[in-house]
């Protein structure tokens, strides 16, 4: 596995939230379909409000069930990773990371679309008690293969991250990325990689 071994943060309070909300869902379409048939004016007010309760609710359901299928297409992508630490925008989960030069927990944040493509934040953060001296990084992103959790190889890009003053302990870094000629809609993965740590040129491989 190398130096670093890939954690993935456990997905058991979004499978509650899919399940809190589906309970929600069924009791307020119970209540709807009682109340359809014999609505006075006022009570039409009330099933008006439950109508629109319903549609947020399959709103929610339907973000949470695509944030459950990615989170689950993140960990598979680190778990069988011998090449870099995965991030599926859409998990809204973080990775951490396990290393002789310290914990690094990587996550993502404000992905939205630019002229060129995508913009996103990095976020480094130190877990352990030890400093990370500067590094650099290289960052893949792409596509995902249709019906598959597999990356698209003939479309991912690369570019060099600098993180040149290094990581205390329990600190943040946060990197912007430009990821060009892909959109947020269309970003399947972000993979970070190939860390080199700037002040002895020793090369730490991500798994």
């Amino acid at each position: 596995m190398g130096l670093f071994n890939i954690v993935s943060e456990a997905g058991d309070k979004l499978w509650g939230s899919v399940t809190a909300s589906a309970e929600k869902k069924i009791v307020l379409l119970l209540a709807t379909l009682l109340l359809a048939g014999c609505a006075t004016p006022r009570q039409q007010s009330e099933l008006d409000k439950l109508h629109n309760q319903v549609g947020q609710l399959n709103n929610e359901m339907r973000q949470l069930t695509q944030q459950a299928s990615a989170l689950t297409q993140q960990t598979r992508l680190n778990r069988h990773s011998t090449q870099g630490a995965w991030l599926v925008p859409a998990a809204n989960t973080p990775v951490e990371l396990k290393s002789q030069a310290g914990d690094v927990r990587l996550s993502l944040s404000q992905v939205q679309a630019d002229a060129n493509g995508t913009l996103a934040l990095l976020h480094i953060h130190a877990v352990g008690e030890n400093s990370l001296p500067a590094f650099t990084a290289q960052i893949t992103w792409g596509e995902m293969a249709p019906g598959t959790d597999q990356p698209l190889q003939s479309d991912r890009q690369q570019q060099t991250i600098h993180v040149s003053n290094g990581l205390l302990p329990r600190r943040d870094a946060t990197v912007p990325l430009r990821l060009s000629n892909i959109m947020p809609d269309q970003l399947g993965y972000v993979r970070v990689h190939g860390l080199l740590l700037t002040d002895n040129t020793q090369r730490i491989n991500l798994p």
